[in-house]
Parts: structure tokens; sequence; C-alpha cells
């Protein structure tokens, strides 16, 4: 079970990264994954979906050349906006979401 104080800074990983994509996630979770497992699970579970659809959107741009990539990219924003809104209510339900399409790369 998690208290208000892990489930309002996970939630906060999501909020904050509409402003500040790395930095404030980052900052959010090296300053309190000592301090709580659900908060680890989501600064980790954050940071392997900026990376994942960071990759996705590079290899989006490189296919704009063959004009697929601006769908792709259309596409790409918008699942990006709408998993970030649903991980942070789900983290301050204080649930474990994972958020599909994400290449798990930190463990």
């Amino acid at each position: 079970m998690t208290n208000s104080d892990d489930r309002l800074f996970a939630m906060l990983i999501y909020l904050v990264s509409f402003f500040f994509p790395i930095l404030g996630p980052l900052i959010i979770w090296l300053l309190k994954r000592d301090e709580s497992e659900f908060v680890d699970y989501h600064g980790k579970e954050y940071l392997n979906f900026f990376l994942s659809f960071t990759i996705y959107s590079i290899i989006s741009g490189i296919l704009v050349l063959i004009l697929i990539g601006f769908v792709l990219l259309f596409v790409i924003g918008i699942l990006a906006f709408i998993f970030t809104i649903i991980a942070l209510i789900k983290a301050y339900q204080g649930e474990r979401y994972r958020i599909p399409l994400v290449i798990r790369m930190i463990k």
C-alpha cells in the first residue's frame, strides 16, 4: 500500500514532464527513489517511456523522407500525450501502470 506522499510524487513525475520533459522527472526520481519503491517504479517507467518515444520519434523523423513519417510523428505525439495523462492518473490512484509500447531499458 502506498501513502499519499508517494502517490503525489509519482504523479508529479508525469505532471512535471509536460513542462520539463527530462530534467523535472529525473530530479524527482533521483531524490525520492531510495525513500519509496512506488516512486522508483514510476520514475523508471517514465524514463523508459521517454527513451522509447524518443527513439520512435527519431525513426519517424527519418521516415518523413518517405512521407509516412508525418503521420507517424502525429500519432506518436498524440499517444505520448494520452499515455502520460493515463499514467499520471494511475500513479495518483496508487496503481503501478505499465505504459504500452515502452521498451524496458531501465529495470
